[in-house]
C-alpha cells in the first residue's frame, strides 16, 4: 500500500536560519511525504551538513537548474535573494512558497493564511506567506467578519526577537549587542523594521496592508504600533475592531472559538489568557482577554498570541504547502 503514496520533491533555500531549520522540523511533524530533500544556503554555510529524518543532507548553493524536478520550494532567505532565486524557481517549474516580504503586495501573487484564504493558493506558481505578526491577527478578524461587519482595526503589538532572527535571539541572550537600537534585555522597543516618511514603520504598515490583502478588503480602516519585547518566541497582539453593530461578547466568544486554527484561553479571574508560554512549540493561535470598550459598544477588544516562528513562518508555509497537496490529492 505504502508504495502508491505520492511522494514530493521538496527544496528549502535559507536552510540554515531559524525558520530554515523549523521548516525541517514542522515538514517532519505534519509527515509530509518526501522523496528528494534538497537545502540551500549562501556560500558561508557551504561543507555543512544538517540531520533530517536519519539522513544526512548536505548544504547547496543555488546554481542554475538545480529547481529543476522540484515540485515545492520554501524560501526563507530574505527577499534580496526571493527576487531572483524565487522566480528562478518558478522558471524551472516549482511551486514556490516565499516567506519573505518580496511579493507579498504584488496583486498578481496570493498572501495567504490557510485557515482563511487557501483558494487563493490553488493553481499558483509563487505564494507569498505574510509577516508574522500579521498571521496570527487575521485568523480572529476572519472569523469575526465572517460573522458581523468589521470597521477598524487598532493593533499593538508584543514582538518576540525570534522575530529578528538568530540575531535577535543572540543580543537578548547577551551573547551579542547592538543589533537593536536599544538593548533589548532592558527595554520594549517601538520600532520593528525601519521608519517611514508618515511616522509608521515598515513592520506597521506590512500588517495595515497585508491585513486588508488577506481579508480581501481594502476598505478596512486599520492602524498598527509594533513593540519589540524582550521575549524569545511568541508574538502577542493586542487588537481593538470597531464592528457594524453592538457587541455581543456571548456571541463573539462562540464565532471565535468554531473558528478553525484558534484556541479561546479566556478566563482572566483564573489567570488564564494567552501567553508565549502557552503557544510557543505549537501551531495554535491563542485569544482571550475578550471584552468591550467601556465607552463604545460596537468596539471589542482581545488579546492573541502565537509562535511567531512557527505559525507565524515556517508552519504557515508548511500548511499551505499541504493545504495544496491535499488539493491537488483530492482534485
Amino acid at each position: 500500500m505504502m508504495g502508491h503514496m505520492k511522494t514530493y520533491n521538496i527544496a528549502i533555500v535559507g536552510a540554515t536560519g531559524l525558520v530554515g531549520s523549523t521548516f525541517l522540523k514542522v515538514l517532519d511533524e505534519y509527515q509530509i511525504p518526501i522523496g528528494n530533500l534538497r537545502l540551500f544556503a549562501s556560500s558561508r554555510s557551504l561543507g555543512r551538513t544538517i540531520l533530517f529524518q536519519g539522513k544526512e543532507y548536505p548544504i547547496e548553493v543555488v546554481q542554475s537548474g538545480c529547481f529543476e524536478g522540484i515540485d515545492y520550494a520554501l524560501f526563507s532567505a530574505g527577499a534580496s535573494v526571493s527576487k531572483v532565486v524565487a522566480l528562478q524557481a518558478v522558471a524551472e517549474g516549482a511551486i514556490v512558497i516565499d516567506n519573505s516580504s518580496a511579493f507579498r503586495m504584488d496583486k498578481n501573487i496570493p498572501l495567504v493564511v490557510p485557515e482563511v484564504n487557501l483558494e487563493d493558493a490553488i493553481g499558483q506558481p509563487l505564494i507569498a506567506n505574510p509577516n508574522c505578526s500579521t498571521i496570527q491577527s487575521v485568523i480572529p478578524l476572519f472569523a469575526l467578519k465572517q460573522a458581523f461587519t468589521i470597521n477598524d482595526i487598532q493593533y499593538n503589538t508584543y514582538q518576540a526577537v525570534s522575530g529578528s532572527g538568530y540575531k535577535g535571539l543572540k543580543d537578548l541572550s547577551g551573547e551579542t549587542t547592538g543589533f537593536y537600537p536599544y538593548d533589548i534585555k532592558e527595554t520594549a522597543i517601538p520600532q520593528i523594521d525601519v521608519f517611514l516618511p508618515d511616522g509608521y514603520t515598515k513592520e506597521e504598515h506590512k500588517m495595515m496592508d497585508e491585513t486588508q490583502k488577506i481579508l480581501h478588503d481594502d476598505s478596512l480602516r486599520i492602524s498598527a504600533t509594533c513593540v519589540r519585547v524582550p521575549v524569545k518566541y511568541s508574538h502577542g497582539v493586542s487588537i481593538r475592531v470597531r464592528l457594524g453593530q453592538t457587541v455581543d461578547l456571548e456571541q463573539v466568544r462562540a464565532v471565535l472559538a468554531k473558528q478553525k486554527g484558534i484556541t479561546l484561553l479566556d478566563k482572566p479571574q483564573e489567570s488564564i489568557y494567552p501567553t508565549s508560554i502557552q503557544a510557543t512549540g505549537n501551531d495554535r493561535v491563542y485569544v482571550g482577554r475578550i471584552r468591550k470598550d467601556l465607552f463604545d459598544d460596537s468596539v471589542l477588544l482581545m488579546y492573541v498570541v502565537s509562535d511567531n516562528v512557527r505559525k507565524g513562518a515556517a508552519a504557515n508555509a508548511v500548511q499551505i504547502m499541504k493545504g495544496l497537496m491535499d488539493h491537488d490529492q483530492s482534485s
